[in-house]
């Protein structure tokens, strides 16, 4: 009798390795560069909360138990490409991209250095090219969704910080070219833009002393410390994090997201107004 009852119980916990064995084949799969912390963290938080298993690439880990993680500099060779390579190779049903990897600088067009905002654009529009080139192969056999975390910053230059204006805006025509291209295999393309955010790269933001900015060195202090407050003082992480899974599990979510209200509104009246009319209300808005 006890020998019966042993075995059944057996049975019941082979069938029960057996059910999830299966579950953990057909969850899908999403990575997310740039997990460790601010949106991308939020953005796994709440991926896990809908069902998906997620992995994160970066050069430093996520903290999350339910994440993997996969260490990759997107601006060194090809440390990405290799990292979604591995994933690919475990996961039998990876489904999507989240990429929220950002870099900043506060300077002069005229005095900043090559070096710096060649980082920025590996950072943020090469390691963007870099990952829907690594990951397309695997999504087309079965369709899926890639979200770019770009920034409102593309559509309205940020005053002293240019370079990192001019990569988002790079990264929303990227999303276009991408979608049409992608849209027979059933992936879905979306740039999501967040306008100030508060997290800590308000804090890792590149900012030029004042030697090195010369005559524009009040101009860079009045445009950097109103960002700082806009950034501070606007949306959480969680907020942005919530924008960017909704997106990703729509059917037909939209080329282009702006996350919030007021970054809806300031979109469509950039659409609106005259160019010189948003040049005024940009300059207003960094004390310039």
């Amino acid at each position: 009798m006890e020998n019966t009852e042993r075995n059944k119980q057996n049975e019941q916990n082979m069938q029960n390795q057996q059910e999830k064995q299966t579950a953990a084949r057909t969850q899908k799969t999403v990575i997310v560069v740039g997990a460790s912390s601010g949106i991308g963290y939020e953005t796994a938080l709440r991926l896990i909360g809908r069902g998906y298993a997620v992995v994160n690439i970066s050069r430093t880990p996520c903290g999350l138990s339910r994440v993997k993680n996969f260490a990759a500099d997107v601006t060194v060779g090809d440390t990405l490409l290799k990292s979604i390579k591995s994933v690919a190779a475990e996961a039998e049903n990876l489904y999507g991209l989240v990429y929220c990897a950002g870099f900043s600088m506060a300077a002069p067009i005229e005095y900043a250095n090559e070096k710096d905002y060649r980082y920025l654009f590996e950072v943020n529009y090469f390691g963007a090219v870099r990952a829907i080139q690594a990951i397309a192969p695997y999504l087309k056999k079965r369709g899926g969704r890639i979200i770019i975390v770009s920034s409102m910053g593309g559509k309205f230059p940020i005053a002293f910080d240019s370079f990192y204006s001019s990569s988002k805006a790079a990264v929303d025509m990227l999303v276009k070219g991408a979608a049409i291209e992608l849209d027979p295999y059933n992936i879905r393309v979306c740039s999501v833009q967040p306008g100030g955010t508060s997290t800590g790269f308000t804090f890792k933001r590149k900012v030029y002393g004042d030697e090195e900015n010369h005559e524009y060195a009040a101009k860079v202090k009045r445009a950097t410390a109103a960002l700082a407050n806009m950034e501070q003082g606007g949306m959480s992480a969680g907020e942005v994090a919530k924008s960017v899974v909704d997106a990703f599990c729509e059917k037909n979510p939209p080329l282009l997201l702006q996350c919030g209200a007021w970054n809806k509104f300031y979109a469509m009246a950039g659409r609106v107004l005259p160019e010189k009319a948003t040049a005024f209300i940009n300059k207003k808005l960094y004390k310039q």
